[in-house]
This record gives C-alpha cells, structure tokens and sequence, in this order.
C-alpha cells in the first residue's frame, strides 16, 4: 500500500514537473502543436485533392450550394444573397457567354469591377466556363490598363456600370485589339460596349456542364491578380488552384466556424479579399458582409448591425478606426477576430484598449509568393512564428543585406550569409515542389527577375521576397521593411519606377528618383521624388500637379518633391534611395527645395516649417 502510494506521489511530481517545465521553457507548446496539427490535416486534405478527384474552390462553392441553399452567403449594403442565389446567378453569367460563343475553355477573360455581389457572380460565371480570370484594379488608368490586358492576354472584358465611363478614352485601342467589352447595364451608349444585365434576366439558370470548368491538374492557372513591383508597370501573378486552395483555409486555421460573419472592406480585386475573404467564407460555409468601400464611421455601426464576428483588415484600416471619435458603445459588439497584414504595435494595442480584446490575426505573404506565415500565438507586432517543424514543411531563410549598396551580401565563394537571431535580414524561401513558384504571366523574365539562384548552394533556388524581417530567440517574426523599387501606402504596393516614367512625362524634369518616405501617425511610407530640373527650365508646382492627378491613382501620387542639382548613384549604377529615404521631407535638416502635394491649390506648392509642422502633428491630412 505505501510503495503504491508512492509511486502515485512520484508520478505526479514528474507531471507537474513536466508541466511546469513546459510552461516555463516552451510557453507556445500546445498551441503550435494544435496549430501544427491543423496545417498537416488541411494539407493532407490538399493531397487528397491532388491525387484522387480534383476539387476546386469553385467546386466548393458548388458543394455548399447543394448543401446549404438557402444559408446567406453575402451580404450588400442591406441585401442578403443566398449561396443558391448566387450559384443561379453565375449560372446565367456562363449561360450568357455559352450562348454568344465568345469565349472558349483555357481562355483568359478580365474583369473591372468594384466590390458588388455581381463580382463574385460575374468570376463564377466565367470560371464555369473553364477560364482564367484576370482582376484588373479599379484604380490604374489608361497606360497602365492596356498593359494589363498584353500581360495576361485577355481578349473579353466584363466593366462595372460604375466604371464604364474610365475606359472612354481606350475604348478604341482595345476595339483594335479585338477585345470584347461586356457592361454590367441595360443600356450602353457606348459605340462597341455590350450590355449584360439585360441579358442576365433573360438566361437560364441551370449550370454548365461540370466537365467545362473540370482541371487535370491543381497547379493551373484560374486567376491572375495584378500587383506592383519593381518592372514600374503591374504585373499579371499566376494564381493556381492550389493556392487558391491554401488561401481559402485561413479563417479555418484560426478557427473560424460556419456560424460566422466575415466583414470585407477591401477591395476583391486584391487577393486578401478575394482569395482569404471570399474563398474563407465559402470553406467554412459562413456568411460574408461585403462593403462597397471601407467607411470608417461605419465599421463599428455594421458589426452591430450584422452580427459581424470576424473582420478583414489592413493596418490602415485599423489606424482610421483608431482616429475615429471615441463613442460610448465601442466595446458592445460580437467581433472576436480580425484577419489582416501590416498592423503597427502602437495601432494594435490602442485597438485593443479602444475596441476590446479582440483576438488580431497577422498574415504574412505576397499574392505571388511561396510562403506565408502566421501569427497564430497573436503576439503583438509579429506577422508570424515559426519553430523547428513548420522549417521541416516551409524551407526559408534570413539573409544578410547591404541597404547602402542594396545588394546581398555573399561570402568569398559567392553564397549568402545567414542572419544571427535577432538581426534584420532579406526574407528568401526555397523552391521546391512543396512550396512551387509559379510566376508571372507574360515575359519568363519578370519571374526569372524575383528568383535567386545558387544562394547557398549550386543549383539551389529562392523566392526574393523582397522583405526584410527580423526572428527573435522566441521564433516570432517580424516585418521591418521592404527593399528595392517598391513601397506599401494606403494599402497598395507602389512601383517607384512607374511613378518616375509618369513624372518623366513632364517637360521640365530631367531624371527623377522616386521613393517613400515614413510619415508620423501613418502607416507604410509616403510618395516622395527627388527631381533634377531642365538647365533651360524651371519647376512647375502646376504642369506638375495636372500631370500626376491626370494618370496616377491617388495612393501613387507623391505627395513631396525635393530638387537636386544632381542624384546620388549606387556602385552598380543605381539611383541611391537609402539617403533620400533617411533624410525624410523637413525643411529644417534639407537644405534641397521641398514643395508639397496640395489639393486645394491644384498644385506643387513650397513645403515650410509650418506645413510640415501641420503634417507631423496629423492636422493636415494626406
């Protein structure tokens, strides 16, 4: 009896001992453990799809129509929209097309809408009929559109009623290109522009054979999703059914349930919306508010009022609601989650006193990369963490970077260097069949142009993110900031190198060097070009104002401008960014004339301490 007893004693001594031990040297255990578990069953279920009967996310949109008819799927701007009603609707779309023989299967056809249910009608639709869609940006003009449609070869385009009236002044050379134009109207004025939503009533809402939208192969092209980079021009990236696949288990991951509400601000023409939002919604079986365009003073007025649980965010998003005047009734609502990328520390946790101890989800990844990370732990400033079995799966690493020559730094044999714990380094993921890169559309150098090879070895091949990021000794990894000819302002990646050849267009500039400067109380960086002025000529606030008002998206439009007499060159001779980003946009330190962006004036005009003042203190909007 007492050797029993003391074996049971001992017994629980070595637990509690265990445990103890866990909780003090490895606090993350069970949830990445539980997380880990999670990653394997939805990749697992990936294999599955690969190697038996290929499944789709359209094909799960299809399965939930049967199982969950009459479930609300989306939400808009008051109307519920049932999965069967949806699924009918995208019915018509394909029939529509079916029936007019415009396009065939394997075919690239584009879309230029903004967020409506008719989005998700209109690419079901055309997904049906076995073809690749391309998301066009609301936001990018005329120069910028007609390259859109050379990179992804699409020769159909479906236009939002709303947006009809951007396209007027290319309508001819895409007649030219023999694209067709479809408007979702009932009337078109516009010579050569078809209408669709009169159509739409007259259509059949029995689905298209299933073999038209079948896949031999889940690696396919279904979507190509357009962002910037460091070529200026946007570029088409190749979306496969599996990543659409990999996307759509987010919400899942962080435990998301079906009795959720998912809240979308954000534009569907990004993947985050699309892909995350969108497919998420459809995994789970949940139902989706989707919001015309983020409001601010609404947010918290749509939660209430449509039982929201989860939201999507990006960093800014949550810095506006933070800006918002305090009310009464902040904390009284149901959201438990938010799901996003590129939250400030000082944003999150003012969210968190304001807004309550909602659970913030960070999300690492590009829409053309190879991997993501996730925070899952929810650690304050991490995008995501890592640990000695999500390396085994995912093959990255941290590479030593030199920001004044903006090069790698290789060793005496050529090969990169590894960062120690704790020290900033360039994020680069291997290539591999687990963790393919499938590239660009168009030009094989625009993918050639975002690998490295022989990084550690001959023959070896990575994935350059772009990204410098820092993983401390508790593997949480964290985003610092981004190399090369791109930079992040309100959400959108902006090409330094398209806003140059924009700026160029102006008679009195000789060479420009555009950039992003980091703005207190803002997130990402503000448009920032240093200009050399024409001998013969001088600067004019002005010319110049009408000229980027005239052909770029307002998020891409620099809002400062710094004359030099001559610009600073990199060893390899490239335009030197590192100074210029440093040195920021006072007047006081920059001995250079600065002139700010003003809307009111229509013009260029100089930047003084007093504006700058406005600006640094946020009574001065941008």
């Amino acid at each position: 009896m007492f050797l029993s007893v003391t074996w049971a004693t001992a017994l629980l001594t070595g637990v509690f001992s265990a445990l103890l031990a866990q909780r003090l040297c490895f606090p993350y255990f069970w949830k990445d453990l539980f997380y880990l578990l999670k990653v394997i069953r939805y990749g697992a279920l990936l294999e599955f799809y690969k190697r038996t009967k290929i499944v789709t996310v359209l094909d799960r949109f299809v399965q939930q129509a049967q199982r969950i008819p009459d479930k609300t799927f989306l939400i808009f701007e008051g109307a519920t929209y049932t999965y069967r009603q949806i699924e009918e609707r995208s019915n018509k779309v394909a029939q529509v097309f079916e029936q007019q023989g415009t396009v065939r299967k394997g075919d690239t056809v584009a879309m230029l809408m903004s967020n409506e249910p008719d989005f998700v009608s209109v690419w079901f639709g055309l997904s049906k009929l076995g073809c690749a869609v391309a998301f066009l940006n609301t936001n990018i003009k005329s120069r910028s559109l007609l390259h859109c449609f050379n990179a992804c070869g699409a020769k159909l385009l479906v236009v939002g009623a709303d947006l009809l009236d951007t396209l007027q002044d290319i309508l001819p050379n895409l007649h030219e290109d023999n694209i067709s134009v479809w408007a979702m109207k009932n009337e078109i004025s516009h010579p050569g522009v078809h209408s669709l939503l009169d159509k739409l009533e007259n259509a059949s809402p029995e689905p298209i054979p299933a073999e038209r939208r079948s896949t031999d192969s889940l690696k396919n092209a279904t979507l190509y999703i357009f962002t910037s980079g460091t070529t200026g021009l946007p570029k088409a990236a190749v979306i496969t059914h599996l990543q659409s696949l990999k996307a759509a288990g987010g919400f899942w991951a962080y435990g998301g349930k079906s009795e959720d509400v998912i809240y979308t601000p954000l534009p569907l023409y990004h993947s985050a919306a699309s892909l995350v939002g969108i497919g998420g919604t459809i995994e789970l079986g949940a139902t989706c508010v989707l919001k015309k365009k983020f409001s601010a003073s609404q947010f918290w007025n749509d939660c209430r009022k449509f039982d929201v649980t989860i939201f999507q965010y990006i960093g800014e998003l949550c810095r506006y609601l933070c800006n918002q005047p305090k009310g009464e009734n902040e904390k009284d609502h149901k959201v438990y989650m938010g799901v996003g990328n590129g939250l400030r520390q000082d944003v999150w946790k003012e969210f968190h006193q304001r807004f309550g101890e909602i659970r913030m989800c960070e999300l690492y990844g590009s829409t053309e990369g190879n991997l993501c990370f996730m925070n899952h732990i929810g650690k304050i400033g991490a995008v995501g963490r890592s640990n000695f079995f999500y390396k085994l799966l995912f093959k990255y690493d941290l590479v030593k970077y030199d920001l004044l020559r903006e090069e790698l730094v290789r060793d005496e044999q050529g090969f990169c260097q590894r960062v120690k714990k704790g020290e900033m380094g360039l994020l680069l993921s291997r290539i591999s069949s687990q963790s393919p890169f499938f590239g660009y559309a168009g030009s094989k150098q625009l993918t050639e142009n975002k690998l490295l090879r022989n990084v550690f070895v001959k023959g070896d091949a990575y994935f350059n993110t772009g990204d410098l990021m820092v993983e401390d000794e508790e593997n949480f990894i964290s985003f610092k900031d981004r190399v090369g000819d791109t930079f992040r302002w309100k959400g959108e990646n902006v090409a330094t190198t398209e806003v140059a050849e924009i700026l160029g267009l102006a008679d009195f500039i000789q060479e420009v060097n555009v950039y992003g400067v980091e703005v207190p109380g803002h997130e990402g960086r503000a448009g920032m070009a240093a200009i050399i002025v024409r001998p013969e000529c001088e600067f004019d606030g002005k010319k110049l104002f009408e000229c980027v008002f005239a052909h770029l998206p307002a998020y891409a439009r620099p809002f400062f401008i710094r004359i030099q007499e001559s610009m600073e060159m990199t060893s390899t001779f490239k335009q030197q960014k590192f100074r210029l980003v440093k040195s920021g946009f006072n007047p006081s330190t920059i001995s250079d004339p600065l002139f700010f962006l003003d809307y009111t004036e229509k013009s260029y005009i100089p930047l003084t301490d007093s504006i700058y003042e406005s600006i640094k203190a946020g009574q001065r909007k941008l």
